[in-house]
């Protein structure tokens, strides 16, 4: 049984907080900042402290994460005061799941959902292994034929790194699940999608493990690579899974879709397919961008001349300037967009990720980004396609 209940005051977050801080606490994340520069994920979590039962807020900033460990006391006020930041938080009791939405104007919606079986209490050790979604020692059959684990469900040394990539990946994933409606097909477009490690592991989370009916294309030039991935999606008794062959810029085949991933799309090809996602309404836009070129021939500036006349420099703010930018595009068509970071930089330097969730209420920024590119003598692809379109 699923109840909704809406409140207007942040005394009631604690409320609830205080009446589900107790042995049957599991877990709780707040996602979805307010602020670029604030945290972008807690998560929480019961600990054993010297005996003492104890709330941990795990903190994630930038590339690093901190760590703080509270009285069970006072841990409802704590929490209360970082859900200020946040317009989420998933909380998981033994009994019931609880999912919190902020708005902007600062109204608090508390959805319950019973349990309709009772949950095994919390992991509480204090020094425990990190915790994957996709768990270490539990086969999936698309990771043991990508090579990623072994018959037994063990992660193969070697292949870790892309291990730890696809679980960061679905963490995302698992933040937007808000946004996705389970009382329907929810169809997933991604663009650019290789080996497709990632789109094999959206489809198993998604629908194997959440329940939620998806429908999930994935598109890429590579002939060989779509045969390859249609032949274990057919093995695996994905029917809803499929791959075609073909170009981002072309691709016509839908009128509407929930979501669009593009994951590594080299240059343009990321600004093609965040103005399809744009053009279809997209809920979600999960971006990882690759070899931004455009504006490096582009960018031109005398006063920052002295630190671009170093190539390497004026590449990689050529870079930040292009992923900035794509994201403000995306607010200006009504998205709440963040940049993240995907995984850290000594495994690949295709680093970050923008996220957007559509609000339907477009940015009042257009004005800033036309200065911001009059002042670099930049032109962006993407914001030609939208205006292309007529979307600007």
């Amino acid at each position: 049984m699923e109840k909704t209940v809406q409140y207007t005051i942040m005394e009631e977050i604690i409320k609830l907080l205080n009446e589900n801080l107790n042995d049957t606490f599991l877990n709780a994340v707040l996602s979805n900042p307010r602020k670029a520069d604030g945290p972008s994920k807690i998560k929480v979590r019961p600990v054993l402290i010297k005996d003492e039962r104890m709330i941990q807020l795990e903190v994630f900033k930038g590339n690093q994460a901190f760590h703080r460990n509270a009285a069970m006391e006072e841990a409802g006020f704590i929490i209360a005061e970082q859900m200020e930041n946040m317009k989420q938080m998933q909380l998981e009791t033994s009994e019931a799941l609880y999912t919190v939405l902020i708005s902007k104007k600062g109204k608090v919606t508390v959805r319950r959902k019973s349990r309709k079986k009772e949950a095994g209490p919390a992991d509480i050790s204090h020094n425990r292994k990190k915790q994957y979604i996709l768990k270490e020692g539990v086969a999936v059959p698309f990771l043991k034929d990508l090579g990623v684990m072994t018959e037994d469900g063990k992660v193969v040394n070697a292949r870790f790194d892309k291990f730890r990539q696809i679980n960061r990946f679905l963490e995302f994933i698992e933040d937007i699940l808000p946004q996705l409606d389970k009382g329907k097909e929810v169809s997933i477009l991604d663009f650019g999608c290789g080996k497709s490690y990632l789109t094999f592991a959206m489809y198993y989370y998604l629908h194997e493990l959440k329940g939620y009916d998806v429908r999930i294309i994935g598109l890429d030039l590579k002939s060989d690579v779509i045969r390859r991935c249609n032949e274990l999606s057919e093995k695996y008794g994905y029917s809803k899974l499929h791959f075609l062959e073909g170009d981002i810029a072309d691709y016509t085949g839908a009128d509407k879709v929930d979501m669009v991933v593009t994951l590594h799309a080299c240059d343009t090809a990321t600004d093609y397919a965040l103005a399809k996602a744009v053009g279809w309404d997209a809920k979600v836009i999960l971006s990882v961008p690759c070899c931004q070129h455009e504006l490096n021939s582009q960018i031109k500036n005398d006063v920052l001349g002295p630190v671009m006349k170093y190539g390497l420099l004026k590449e990689r703010f050529a870079a930040l300037v292009t992923d900035g930018l794509r994201a403000e595009y995306l607010v200006s068509r009504g998205y709440d967009a963040q940049i993240l970071e995907f995984i850290d930089m000594e495994h690949t330097p295709k680093n970050i990720l923008i996220r957007a969730v559509k609000t339907g209420r477009k940015g009042e920024n257009q004005d800033t980004i036309n200065i911001c590119e009059e002042f670099l003598h930049v032109s962006p692809a993407l914001g030609r396609l939208l205006d292309e379109k007529g979307e600007l």
